[in-house]
């Protein structure tokens, strides 16, 4: 682990102006994926800024109606929140469905959604990779991608995002509350948090320098019936193979978020729209597009037969 300096912020203002104004710096809260990334030298923070201490850690009630989770929120009290596990159910499953149990008493809201990919070939730095080494190639592509995305990757990179709260909080139309270094705040749609990763993996959200999350906002609560399955290799401690978050109405509509299979949670609204027709409908639309490799092209079969599965145990 290289050296570095610390400071703990006392405001999410404060914290946001240190990291803009110091060259490689980063925040630090739960630390589950930065302090594992930092002993491999894959992250090399000059300045860790900790942002524990700025009472960003409350679920509270919004004049819309819906929850606002604050950054700090740690992944065990979201999951088990009344308000969560009784309007929420997608989120509150998706999280149980994650790491283990003491991980999950350690890691926050914002840096469930900040975690880095679990690509083999990203933890290796004897391999090239992009994410990590911009412009040295992407070893997956060519290499072992069993677990790899088969939609809306790139020429430069084919690592899939190993969030399951994400995918929860995209089916759900979350939004990130965030804080720029001047003092400034805007709200992000869930939608719009992850890029492509096109030329530039290694730039996963559109985060400015110094920008901190400071809340996940949810709309009001949309009932039906909320589905958390994941699909891995191991009943507990895996990442996904196939995850799908979905909420399913009494009369069948519905909509559905896809995990393991993209740089991001992966939805597409139109497939909303096929949701009375059919799994195989949902799934065309879904994976309109998709470049899968000769080892990962079950994913997409996965993929169908795992909405088929959600969709009639909403039904039910």
């Amino acid at each position: 682990m290289k050296t570095f300096t610390y400071e703990r912020a006392n405001t999410p203002a404060q914290a946001a102006a240190a990291a803009a104004r110091t060259p490689g710096a980063m925040f630090i809260a739960g630390g589950t994926n930065l302090l594992d990334l930092m002993k491999l030298q894959i992250e090399k923070p000059a300045h860790l800024i900790d942002v524990n201490h700025l009472g960003l850690d409350k679920v509270e009630s919004t004049p819309e109606g819906g929850l606002r989770l604050g950054a700090l929120v740690r992944n065990t009290d979201l999951a088990t929140h009344v308000d969560v596990r009784r309007d929420y159910g997608v989120l509150s499953r998706a999280l149980l469905a994650g790491a283990s149990g003491q991980l999950r008493n350690m890691a926050t809201t914002a840096g469930n959604l900040l975690q880095r990919t679990r690509c083999p070939y990203f933890y290796d730095t004897n391999q090239p990779c992009n994410k990590r080494e911009p412009g040295s190639g992407c070893s997956a592509i060519g290499g072992f991608s069993r677990h790899h995305a088969v939609i809306g990757g790139s020429e430069a990179c084919i690592a899939t995002h190993p969030s399951d709260m994400a995918v929860a909080l995209r089916v759900l139309d979350a939004s990130v509350e965030t804080i720029k270094p001047d003092g400034s705040a805007r709200v992000i749609p869930i939608a719009d948090f992850y890029r492509a990763p096109g030329s530039t993996p290694h730039l996963e959200t559109f985060l400015e320098q110094g920008e901190l999350i400071t809340a996940v906002t949810l709309p009001k609560p949309v009932g039906g019936t909320q589905i958390y399955r994941k699909v891995r290799d191991r009943a507990s401690y895996a990442f996904a193979l196939v995850s799908v978050a979905a909420v399913v109405q009494p009369d069948g509509t519905g909509c559905v978020a896809m995990g393991g299979v993209a740089h991001k949670p992966w939805r597409d609204e139109r497939a909303d729209q096929q949701m009375t027709l059919g799994a195989r409908a949902v799934s065309d639309t879904l994976f309109t597009g998709a470049t899968p490799t000769q080892e990962n092209a079950f994913k997409v079969v996965l993929a169908q037969r795992t909405i088929a599965a959600v969709m009639a145990e909403g039904r039910n």
